[in-house]
């Protein structure tokens, strides 16, 4: 018989990216004594990930739990990035109700229309949690109006209607229910979490069901699933079956060997665990997301939505550059090989495909920032490849039509930039779909993009709308193909002969346009230099010296002055790569070149590709 577990509270703290769902979560640790009172913490101390800390973004779900009064609170904290969507899906299998953190100025942003749309759809109960109500901007009230209009759109039901509001400032750690109120803790948040917040419900003299929603990985233990316990009991030394309800032919039999619950920021060793537990399951070598693992006497699935397939592809390649191996510690296509794998082991949003090259992969992800990551990170590990520029994936319909991936991106600029974003996006094969005023005297935007059009914009758009703008897109559906997209107006300079720039050679050079780098660094024949004013690619010798002669000019002894060289970050650099080029990564250097690095085979193939 099913029976509720009212000392347990399972919840998801959902949000746009940077509206403060991380500090909350360090508020909330903090004031149900998980820290001692003179310990040190580290800010957003749940962004583990050192990319998470530098950006200020959650890219992972994170598992915590605090107790208040005599309830455990069990708290899971979610990437706000569009990119790491899939996170959010599955993590909402294992609540009953979620958290929705709106920041009191920006109000409802794209993605918050997003997450909340997914916790609709699961019938979770929602607290609306208004922060950074001490912001001198602040509109609490208006940003009330539009959740409910938002609620409304994505037609919640008479009891979701009726969702309670907590104001809260997580920097301060405070909250209370009425803006009237001078609040001094976190305490109404927490209590409106027991009052409104379903406790789980199973049947503890059930059969054993555990799903599977994320997947932890650690190099002592391997894989670790982590799991709400639906029905049943679930103990250490137990023999279960591992099954799955998209994959009818997985029944596989499998021992516990160590189950652990989450306490704070620990996780902690138990020898069983009953309905409404999440707990952490090792010692499954081949456990995966979307398994349900069960008493063998009774192997039922649990239902598992199905994760959402990547958008967006890319080459990664083995370093072949005259300079490969010279600043990496792994080099070789096996080394690539493994560490791509092991990707795999907790990201399940990414695909890895072995292509006729053993040294090329094809690793398809979810949008560029999704990629970007993994590249960092294997980058900060010593690897040395190359990737080739993002591509979308296509699909195909039954008469073979081509459908490409669409975004619906909204833009909030001022005023005076709209023009200009207006017509860069419809080049792009942007449609505008709506615009408005939004707070603050600024223009949002609304567009119908291919995934393609968004590629290596964000850089120009930061520069076109002198950094004042925020661009925020979602997946919404695969359409008809929409035509070709020209990504970039200007050509490259390329460098002519292999050594190292001298002042001379990159003062001629950069009449011609912006250089990438300064002098006294190595280049290589078909390594890029930096950007043509022109549409054209031109080659340039910056390894140039000037000739000495008897014979002195007027001028002669002017220093020459070099324009400072723009230096691409990660991202500037994938947006910028064409493609027919490569992007060369050392965890010292980032170097773009051409594809093909001899000038007559570059020709040649361009030639034959314009003659198809």
């Amino acid at each position: 018989m099913k029976q509720k577990r009212e000392d347990i509270r399972n919840i998801a703290i959902i949000a746009h990216v940077d509206h403060g769902k991380t500090t909350l979560v360090d508020e909330l640790l903090k004031q149900s004594g998980v820290f001692r009172s003179n310990q040190t913490v580290m800010e957003r101390v749940m962004d583990s990930n050192d990319i998470e800390r530098e950006r200020g973004i959650t890219i992972l779900s994170k598992n915590t739990a605090v107790y208040y009064k005599d309830t455990k609170i069990n708290i899971i904290d979610t990437p706000g990035h569009a990119d790491f969507g899939g996170e959010v899906e599955r993590v909402l299998k294992m609540v009953n109700g979620v958290v929705l953190v709106v920041d009191a100025f920006e109000g409802a942003m794209p993605q918050t229309k997003f997450v909340l749309k997914k916790a609709l759809e699961l019938s979770l109960p929602v607290i609306v949690c208004i922060n950074k109500i001490d912001r001198p901007e602040a509109r609490p009230d208006e940003v009330i109006d539009e959740i409910l209009e938002l609620f409304i759109d994505l037609e919640a039901n008479e009891e979701q209607l009726d969702c309670p509001f907590v104001f809260a400032s997580a920097k301060s750690g405070v909250a209370c229910l009425d803006l009237n109120q001078t609040p001094t803790d976190m305490v109404p948040l927490f209590e409106t979490i027991l009052d409104y917040i379903p406790a789980p419900e199973g049947d503890p003299d059930a059969d054993t069901q555990v799903l599977i929603s994320t997947i932890d990985y650690s190099e002592y233990v391997g894989r670790i699933g982590v799991g709400k316990v639906d029905n049943g009991t679930i103990k250490v030394n137990q023999d279960c079956v591992l099954v799955n309800e998209h994959d009818k032919s997985k029944f596989q039999r499998v021992k516990i060997s160590k189950l652990y619950e989450f306490d704070g920021l620990k996780k902690v060793e138990v020898t069983d665990a009953t309905i409404g537990a999440i707990v952490a399951i090792s010692g499954i070598a081949d456990i995966h997301i979307g398994d349900t693992i069960c008493s063998p006497e009774n192997p039922v699935p649990i239902p598992f939505q199905k994760i959402s397939e990547p958008t967006i592809s890319m080459e990664f390649i083995v370093n072949d550059s005259p300079l490969a191996g010279q600043e990496g510690k792994f080099i070789t296509s096996r080394h690539l090989r493994d560490r791509l794998f092991k990707e795999l082991n907790t990201d399940v949003s990414l695909r890895v495909e072995e292509t006729e090259s053993a040294d090329c992969f094809k690793v398809s992800g979810r949008g560029e920032l999704h990629l970007s990551v993994l590249i960092e990170n294997m980058r900060r590990e010593g690897f040395e490849f190359a990737v080739s520029k993002a591509e979308v994936l296509y699909h195909f319909d039954e008469r073979n039509h081509k459908l490409e991936p669409m975004e619906r991106t909204f833009v909030d600029v001022p005023e005076e930039f709209a023009g200009n974003v207006i017509e860069k996006l419809s080049q792009r094969k942007g449609e505008l779909q709506g615009m408005s005023m939004a707070n603050g005297g600024y223009t949002r935007l609304e567009f119908l993009i291919p995934s393609r059009g968004l590629i290596g914009y964000r850089g120009e758009f930061m520069t076109d709308t002198k950094g004042n703008g925020i661009i925020n897109s979602v997946f919404e559906e695969y359409a008809p193909y929409k035509g070709e997209i020209q990504y970039r107006k200007q050509g490259s300079l390329i460098a002519f002969e292999t050594g190292e720039t001298i002042t001379y050679g990159l003062f001629n050079a950069q009449e011609r346009g912006s250089l990438f780098l300064g002098a006294g660094e190595k280049v290589y024949a078909g390594m890029i230099v930096g950007q043509n004013a022109k549409a054209e690619d031109i080659e340039v010798n910056v390894c140039k010296r000037k000739q000495l002669t008897n014979t002195r000019s007027s001028g002669a002894d002017e220093a020459l002055k070099l324009t400072p060289p723009r230096n691409l970050s990660l991202e500037q650099a994938l947006e910028y790569i064409d493609t027919d080029e490569y992007l060369e990564i050392t965890p010292v250097s980032l170097r773009i070149r051409k594809k093909i690095l001899d000038p007559t085979a570059r020709m040649r193939a361009k030639r034959n590709t314009a003659s198809k």
